[in-house]
């Protein structure tokens, strides 16, 4: 018995022997960090569990604190083998050439592959007209930007496949990551937006990055700017962490929402830095179990609920959680917005832990948002908003009304709790809160107060 206790003993430490040989015979970075950054595994994503050998026989057990990742290692390893590269499909990455055939091609191919890595290389300027990135594909799948990929500029590309720029449709169990650049060369865009030039008919412009209908996506430490319209879009997707994204485009370009989520459940978005011309983050209908943290915006319109209630269509969200945001110069900081005549809900929403910069109306709930040119009839029927809590909220606004509850006469807001709330005018002295239709809990200092 204690020659067989010894020779477990001696294949426990041969295993971890190898495992530890193995590490050091790869250079670069940190073990860890190759894995996460070259392999794909997201390690905040999927944290490490500590695996318990058990020798049956002997009723002994042995607890190896050697990560799970460790024996993970191999699988990536080997699956990282199956790289495909997209200029082995003929693209030239010169930023003039058009690209679009040979990332088709190189897709087909990832797709179709078991633990394939889709590698768009670094130091490379890829020109893409709009393509789509079908699923479901064989396996899981790794797409590492590490170059460029910029839109194409001529707008007559976009007349079969108006709405989107790149998108990928169907596919589970994808990661997106490689920091490099997503560039969606949105200027001539913005410049035929009849919010730029009044006298132009108004139509949509194609979103830069779209998820459709996917399930267990991450995506993260990528740079996306300048879209047409909304930088990244998740829609219809369930199971989403979104992380370490810079998303910037110039203040003054129209409707460029940074993140935009809709019809989304269970998503994750965190430590992201957006800047750009609407909404850093918008969360609209049929989205649920909502988190966001870590967020930095501005330039923009703030952290949106909705528009929800658009054309008297009923529309629901709930579950929300904005954890830690600091807000810079945006015009609104978080908001929930809805139109009149709308039905639905947004319920079970909590914002708490956020820092306002000069921000025009950081907090606002605004029952009666109407964004057209006509004038909105008053309605009987809205969207009704309740349990939404404002928490340890903090800084300094840009108009003289620092908090407005703005709601339905028909349908009151409901359940609002407002907790340690100290917002005082940018220039100095105190500001206002208009509060009109809400029933509303105090709790701790509030700062201004409603009437």
């Amino acid at each position: 018995m204690a020659i067989q206790r010894h020779i477990f003993q001696i294949n426990i430490i041969f295993i971890l022997s190898f495992i530890s040989s193995y590490a050091s015979l790869h250079d670069g970075p940190p073990y860890n960090k190759y894995l996460q950054q070259e392999s794909g595994y997201d390690f905040e994503a999927y944290p490490s569990y500590y695996s318990t050998i058990e020798d049956t026989k002997f009723k002994n057990s042995a607890k190896l604190q050697t990560r799970i990742y460790g024996f993970k290692t191999f699988q990536r390893l080997a699956a990282s083998a199956n790289t495909i590269n997209v200029d082995d499909f003929g693209a030239k990455g010169d930023g003039t050439h058009d690209d679009t055939q040979a990332f088709q091609k190189a897709w087909q191919k990832a797709c179709s592959s078991t633990g394939a890595a889709f590698v768009v290389p670094q130091k490379k300027n890829y020109l893409l007209k709009p393509i789509r990135f079908s699923g479901p594909c064989k396996s899981k799948l790794t797409m590492q930007i590490y170059g460029t990929i910029k839109a194409s500029s001529d707008r007559s590309d976009y007349n079969t496949q108006g709405n989107h720029w790149l998108i990928f449709d169907s596919v589970q169990n994808l990661i997106v990551q490689g920091g490099g650049i997503i560039n969606g060369n949105g200027k001539i865009w913005w410049q035929n937006s009849c919010k730029i030039n009044k006298a132009l008919p108004c139509k949509d412009a194609p979103t830069a990055l779209t998820f459709y209908n996917g399930n267990n996506l991450i995506v993260k430490n990528l740079k996306i700017q300048d879209a047409q319209q909304i930088h990244v879009s998740f829609e219809k997707c369930v199971n989403v962490q979104a992380s370490n994204l810079e998303v910037i485009a110039p203040e003054m370009s129209p409707n460029t929402d940074g993140i935009h989520v809709t019809d989304t459940q269970n998503i994750q978005i965190s430590n992201c830095v957006i800047g750009t011309g609407d909404d850093c983050i918008s969360i609209v209908g049929g989205s649920q179990k909502v988190q966001a943290t870590g967020i930095t915006c501005g330039p923009g319109h703030g952290i949106s609920i909705g528009s929800l209630g658009s054309g008297n269509s009923k529309e629901s969200v709930s579950d929300v959680t904005v954890n830690g945001a600091t807000l810079y110069g945006t015009t609104n900081g978080v908001r929930i917005k809805t139109w009149p005549g709308g039905s639905g809900s947004a319920s079970n929403i909590k914002f708490q832990n956020i820092n306002m910069h000069d921000v025009m109306n950081p907090i606002i709930i605004d029952q009666n948002y109407c964004d057209q040119a006509k004038s909105c009839t008053q309605k009987s029927s809205a969207v009704q908003v309740k349990n939404v809590v404002y928490q340890n909220i903090k800084g300094t606004s840009a108009s003289d009304v620092a908090m407005t509850f703005d709601c339905s006469k028909s349908f009151p807001c409901q359940g609002i709790a407002v907790q340690n709330i100290n917002i005082a005018k940018a220039g100095g002295g105190a500001a206002k809160a208009l509060c009109n239709n809400v029933n509303l809990q105090k709790i701790g200092t509030i700062l201004p107060h409603c009437p």
